[in-house]
């Protein structure tokens, strides 16, 4: 890995913890996870680096962990992230195997996968946090409450938010003239 790309993921990293950190609650103890955008968006400027995107899943793991404000999220937060991205980069992995994805121009095939890995992602995060946070500490109330008013409502923040900044990543990218 160079130094640029080192960079460029340290930096990401930073920006998604800081976003997490200064996120608030929305109704339970629980917030909409922009780390998890970041994670992602490492993932999808990466490509096909596979140690990367594990490495990136844990560090998030641990940042989201020190800033969960959810009682008892630390070991979930970091199970949550590792599974997420092996997921995650399967499916970026396969989209970028269909061959009817692959004939489509770059702008198109960027939109289907962005459309895909931040919603799908969001929702295997939450749901395997919640599952982890049953198990391991219990949850302040039934899973499928908190899965429709948590996981569903975080899953919309996070398409939006993601579209958003990967735009502003990639953007800033070009302007640095990053070659990946």
């Amino acid at each position: 890995m160079n130094t640029r790309k080192l960079t460029i993921n340290a930096i990401l990293l930073a920006v998604g913890a800081l976003l997490h950190q200064i996120t608030p609650a929305i109704g339970l103890p629980m917030q909409p996870d922009f780390s998890l955008v970041m994670l992602f968006i490492i993932m999808l400027i990466n490509k096909d680096d596979y140690k990367t995107s594990i490495i990136s899943a844990i560090i998030t793991g641990v940042f989201t962990a020190l800033t969960t404000k959810f009682p008892g999220g630390q070991i979930p937060n970091v199970i949550d992230k590792i599974v997420t991205a092996n997921v995650v980069y399967l499916i970026i992995f396969g989209i970028n195997k269909i061959k009817l994805i692959n004939n489509l121009s770059e702008k198109k095939r960027k939109s289907i996968v962005l459309a895909l890995v931040f919603p799908i992602g969001t929702l295997i995060s939450g749901t395997i946090f919640l599952l982890a946070a049953q198990f391991i500490v219990g949850l302040p109330a039934p899973f499928i409450a908190l899965f429709l008013t948590v996981v569903l409502p975080a899953t919309a923040i996070n398409l939006i938010a993601g579209l958003f900044l990967y735009k502003v990543v990639e953007i800033s990218m070009k302007r640095i003239a990053y070659a990946r």
